[in-house]
């Protein structure tokens, strides 16, 4: 089918390996849970548009150079633990209060979630290795129309994470309507993503 060598297994593939959590669907789940729907949906959308340029870059091959020179996925790699690394300790270090800017200005904070997201996407190792190693298996190379493949591949990737990213939206949300007058606890939540961001971003650079 559209040159897939085996859909289903595929299909089961995607989802487990979506549902692992990473610093995509945290930062999704952080962004509507302190700073309210829209902004998580802003994050999401920043992660769909990374996703589609990494997987554009598999299609052009890019992820196979990649892969082919240690140096090349070294430099991303360091990237994205640094940038994880900032992400995390911006979190440590964040205000939570009532009337903050980010809280009076949706539409500031919407997109600088999109920009965060969009740049924890496109250092995000684990996306990068499933667009160099899990995605080509199953292609098959004498398809007489290989972007066709690459298409369906990517639609049926993009369904099922906006899918997880929409239900770990809404849930965020409504923690958010919970935690709004008790910012201590917003807060704590600041400092625990914060904590895991910075320790996504280690384990990355020490891996």
């Amino acid at each position: 089918m559209l040159g897939i060598t085996d859909l289903w297994a595929y299909v089961l593939g995607t989802v487990l390996i979506i549902l692992v959590p990473g610093p995509n669907s945290l930062f999704a789940l952080t962004m509507a849970s302190t700073r309210g729907r829209k902004a998580g949906f802003a994050a999401a959308a920043g992660i769909v548009v990374g996703d589609l340029i990494l997987m554009l870059a598999a299609s052009l091959g890019v992820a196979s150079l990649m892969k082919a020179n240690p140096i090349a996925f070294d430099i991303v790699r360091y990237l994205g633990a640094a940038y994880l690394t900032y992400i995390g300790i911006r979190a440590l270090f964040a205000k939570s209060q009532k009337d903050t800017p980010e809280a009076t200005r949706p539409q500031h904070s919407a997109k600088k979630a999109f920009r965060s997201a969009l740049g924890i996407s496109l250092v995000n190792v684990k996306a990068i290795l499933f667009f160099m190693a899990f995605f080509p298996q199953f292609v098959n190379p004498s398809y007489p129309h290989v972007w066709h493949t690459f298409a369906a591949l990517g639609l049926i990737v993009q369904l099922v994470s906006i899918s997880y990213l929409t239900t770990l939206i809404l849930v965020g949300s409504s923690l958010a309507r919970r935690l709004s007058a008790k910012i201590w606890l917003k807060t704590l939540l600041n400092k625990l993503v914060g904590t895991l961001f910075v320790s996504f971003g280690l384990r990355l650079a020490l891996n």
